[in-house]
């Protein structure tokens, strides 16, 4: 059974860039156009990896690593921070947050699959 991850990012063509990486390696996708939109979505369903934007209207994506945290289901969940954010403050928040990675925009789709099979082992 494919593993199932959640891109939550507010912008469209990520969105897509993203999906379309993880779908070539039959990773099964499922996108949020902000943080409280894939917290939402977490609540639902069980997803195997979420991948995140930090900047997004709503909730943001350390917000969202927090909020996660705190569901049944989502302590040990690897979680990787897919943003612009590229300093070490920001990084460190994430990582205090409970983030497992942290990759920086643009993203090369290589290292993107080579990080998502690192994590879900």
């Amino acid at each position: 059974m494919a593993k199932h991850i959640l891109v939550v990012d507010d912008s469209v063509s990520i969105r897509q860039m993203v999906e379309v990486t993880l779908l070539s390696a039959k990773y099964q996708v499922s996108l949020a156009k902000d943080g409280q939109e894939g917290f939402d979505m977490c609540k639902k369903s069980r997803f195997d990896f979420v991948l995140t934007d930090q900047n997004m209207p709503r909730m943001d994506g350390i917000t969202l690593v927090k909020s996660l945290r705190g569901l049944p289901g989502y302590q040990r969940t690897p979680i990787v921070m897919l943003t612009t954010e590229a300093g070490s403050d920001m990084k460190a928040k994430g990582k205090a947050a409970g983030a497992t990675g942290w990759m920086v925009k643009p993203f090369n789709p290589a290292k993107l699959l080579e990080l998502t099979s690192k994590v879900l082992g």
